[in-house]
């Protein structure tokens, strides 16, 4: 769109589309379509939920102006729609958005440089786009996941290979052009290589996560919860899982080191462990000496050695440890569960983020804390976190605000509402005959080209 026009005090915030874009379909992009997109999206997003909550109104200007009126002033509208990882506010047709937010659409259709070829892909093995010939790029440079997205190549395949040796073969032998991320075992294989070459695309990387089920005992009673913080160390988990000091950073900021909310207090929590403080938390709860069921991700190769990691920390803690080790999809599957540990639930598992959606207490996901009415896998209710975190999302000063983050960041220490165990980076891998892999905190195919 062309400039974002806002009043200084209760905004309408104006949102005039530019361009003459058209859908992938060659109709053109309306304010309803916008609107449509933003209602569903903010249905399902921990952001644009929060967003919502101060949302008044949309009302439709004309065919290209729509404004959003909000309740109330609201810092971070901005930050809310350009956010740049999951779940992105994309845009799509009304009729597409119109589809139930809690079901999957079944239509792909954009605006953007390259479109979704839905007769050729065929999900679990390649998803096929082509470059879109109408598509209007930004006069201005290539800039993450902005500025002028320039389609350099007709075609862009991405294709499934869950074997990771065979990936790095792959490229070695030309079969494929780019690894979206090389596990870090095998780097040393592809820095050898005088055809391939790295790409440290993403810098901010990720940072690994410890939940807890709030809803069932042990890790119900918050001083078991704060127990097994207390046996952490973000270093055992980094060297186990990435090995490579190059790679990773043991980092006590939730809110990820070096960016503007980065704060290193955490209570003496994380980094070096107290496992005697674990001990006699665990006798002022009562704990009975019940194993607790510790899901083991083995198909996720960052993630499998986490959970092994834990068992070996929380039982010099004071912990007995059942862990259970399965598949990526069975431990998605298992974590809805709200039953018992004993009968089929969980109490631990580990998963991890990707940093830009780390980067403040909305964005954060792991920080909401109502319970089951939309808290994260673990469902803590914590109503003073939520408060805390309202009072974050109405402040308009950058200065209050980190202030307020950090009390965030400790009041989920407090209450050992999860864990944050340290940040690691991922690099992809390309051919030399590709370039213009844009840095952006998700991998982007547009300013990429093959010669």
């Amino acid at each position: 769109g062309r400039q974002v026009e806002v009043s200084p005090d209760k905004p309408p915030w104006t949102f005039p589309l530019g361009g003459g874009r058209e859908w992938h379909d060659g109709k053109p992009v309306t304010s309803e379509d916008c609107v449509a997109s933003l209602q569903r999206w903010g249905k399902r997003d921990a952001m644009g939920s929060k967003l919502m909550d101060f949302v008044k109104e949309f009302k439709v200007v004309d065919a290209k102006t729509f404004q959003m009126v909000l309740k109330e002033p609201y810092g971070l509208v901005l930050d809310t729609l350009g956010k740049p990882s999951s779940n992105v506010p994309f845009m799509m047709p009304k009729r597409i958005a119109e589809t139930d937010a809690f079901k999957q659409i079944d239509s792909y259709i954009g605006s953007g440089p390259f479109i979704y070829v839905t007769a050729e892909s065929k999900p679990g093995e390649k998803h096929v786009y082509i470059k879109n010939p109408k598509y209007k790029p930004r006069s201005e440079p290539a800039s993450g996941l902005a500025g002028g997205k320039v389609a350099k190549v007709d075609r862009v395949e991405i294709v499934e290979m869950p074997d990771v040796q065979q990936q790095v073969n792959a490229l070695i032998a030309g079969e494929i052009d780019v690894i979206e991320q090389v596990p870090h075992d095998l780097i040393p294989i592809l820095k050898k290589d005088r055809g391939v070459q790295m790409v440290d695309w993403n810098p901010l990387g990720h940072v690994f996560i410890i939940r807890f089920n709030h809803l069932v005992k042990p890790f119900d009673n918050p001083k078991v919860r704060l127990a097994a913080l207390h046996s952490m160390r973000q270093e055992d988990y980094l060297k186990a899982t990435v090995g490579d000091a190059a790679y990773y950073k043991v980092c006590p900021a939730a809110f990820i080191c070096g960016t503007p909310n980065a704060s290193d207090k955490t209570n003496g929590l994380l980094i070096t462990p107290d496992f005697e403080k674990s001990k006699a938390l665990l006798k002022e709860a009562g704990y009975d000496g019940t194993p607790i069921v510790l899901m083991q991700s083995t198909t996720l190769p960052v993630l499998t050695n986490t959970a092994p990691v834990t068992k070996a920390l929380l039982e010099q803690g004071g912990f007995k440890v059942d862990m259970q080790a399965m598949d990526w999809q069975t431990l998605v599957n298992r974590r809805t569960k709200k039953d018992p540990a004993d009968k089929g639930g969980w109490n631990v598992f580990h998963t991890f983020s990707v940093s830009a959606d780390a980067l403040n207490p909305i964005s954060n996901s792991y920080f909401v804390a109502n319970g089951e009415k939309s808290s994260w896998f673990g469902w803590p209710n914590d109503p003073q976190m939520e408060k805390m975190r309202d009072d974050y999302a109405k402040e308009t000063d950058p200065g209050k605000g980190k202030a307020l983050a950090e009390a965030i960041q400790l009041r989920a220490l407090e209450t050992a509402q999860f864990g944050w165990l340290g940040q690691w980076y991922g690099p992809g891998a390309m051919r030399n005959n590709i370039s213009g892999w844009l840095k952006a905190p998700v991998p982007v195919m547009w300013n990429v080209e093959k010669k």
